[in-house]
């Protein structure tokens, strides 16, 4: 049966995954659903165009584990972005009912409440494996749920790009004098960071950058990787390509669900989503992984020039950020709520990985390196 095949498949394809996959593995696996529930069909917004097969893809491949765990019984259908609403308008829809759910980063909505950009990712902050583990075993999880609960929301952790690159620009990058004046689409809270050096951030869903930046709208963007970045053609229109996103060490990205619509749900389908949303975690942190390598390669083959950050303005930049998160939870008691926890699991978590994570890796790519 399709349902059974489901359960062997996901519990699987989990203890495979690596950290994300053992996080998902502790969902208790779904009750098989019987001849007696309900038949469902719901609506999923989405933040991002379908030609992102690895994102948008994710909604996909959870709405298609929920109907084959169900027998069809469930079923999601999805929309891109701009299809029922916006780019950057899927929590209002969730919020008000206009879908039962809804696929977006968090940090799109920090107007809102700068709180969002937690969940999704923090300038300097979690790697993905940290952000993981802060969300299912440091308190992020219920931190977060809190934040969402006030707008009417259940959330899931659904998806993680990994850590990102910075960006594409249409001239070097040499300093932080050279951001002065700059235009650039960016995410998050970091706008707000590099205000006070002169950028001039810019919000923009995915499928509306390449347009901005043929035109001359914005002189710079970043969105996710090297895989979804030659997608997009960015490589087309500007030509030097920075990294690291520092900005984005990690990026959640969860599904949201209207609280009514979750809250009307059979516990086991409730419990069928939770375990589809943690394999759509693994499963696109695994494909980004695996495809950003060679699209990288041939970016760069195909002309586009890599250059890394300057260290001193990377140094200036982290500075500011942790200046300005104070800031902010001096004026914000949400804010502050999380930032107190989330900030004492940063700084253990940094002291572990300082000692067997880049102690490995530190000596496997510089020898690497040295071998070439």
């Amino acid at each position: 049966m399709k349902r059974r095949a489901f359960l062997t498949s996901a519990g699987a394809g989990l203890a495979a995954a690596g950290t994300a996959g053992t996080v998902a593995a502790t969902v208790a696996a779904p009750a098989i659903a019987q001849s007696s529930q309900p038949e469902i069909k719901w609506r999923m917004a989405s933040s991002y165009p379908k030609s992102l097969d690895t994102i948008y893809g994710a909604a996909e491949f959870i709405a298609k584990r929920v109907s084959d765990a169900t027998d069809g019984r469930f079923q999601i259908r999805t929309f891109a972005a701009g299809e029922i609403v916006p780019a950057l308008q899927v929590l209002d829809a969730v919020q008000n009912g206009t879908v039962e759910c809804g696929q977006s980063a968090a940090y799109f909505y920090v107007g809102k409440d700068p709180t969002f950009c937690f969940d999704t990712a923090m300038p300097f902050g979690l790697n993905t494996r940290q952000h993981i583990a802060w969300m299912m075993h440091g308190g992020g999880l219920e931190l977060m749920r809190e934040v969402f609960k006030d707008y009417n929301i259940h959330h899931i952790p659904a998806g993680n790009t990994g850590a990102q690159m910075g960006g594409w620009f249409r001239k070097e990058i040499k300093s932080l004098e050279d951001l002065k004046g700059l235009k650039m689409r960016i995410g998050g809270l970091v706008g707000q960071i590099l205000t006070p050096f002169g950028l001039v951030p810019q919000q923009l869903g995915g499928g509306d950058i390449y347009p901005a930046l043929e035109r001359g709208t914005i002189d710079a963007a970043e969105f996710v990787g090297p895989y979804d970045d030659e997608k997009l053609g960015f490589h087309k229109v500007a030509k030097y390509y920075y990294y690291p996103g520092w900005w984005e060490g990690s990026a959640q990205i969860p599904l949201m669900f209207n609280m009514q619509a979750w809250e009307s749900l059979p516990k086991s389908y409730q419990t069928i989503l939770e375990q589809a949303c943690w394999e759509a975690n693994s499963w696109m942190i695994a494909k980004y992984d695996t495809l950003n390598a060679a699209a990288l390669k041939r970016l760069v083959g195909g002309g586009a020039v890599l250059r890394p950050f300057p260290r001193d303005m990377m140094q200036a930049c982290e500075k500011a950020a942790f200046e300005f998160y104070d800031k902010l939870a001096a004026g914000n008691p949400r804010f502050k709520k999380v930032y107190d926890g989330w900030k004492p699991f940063l700084e253990q978590e940094r002291l572990w990985f300082r000692v067997a994570e880049n102690g490995f890796d530190s000596f496997v790519y510089s020898q690497a390196t040295q071998q070439k």
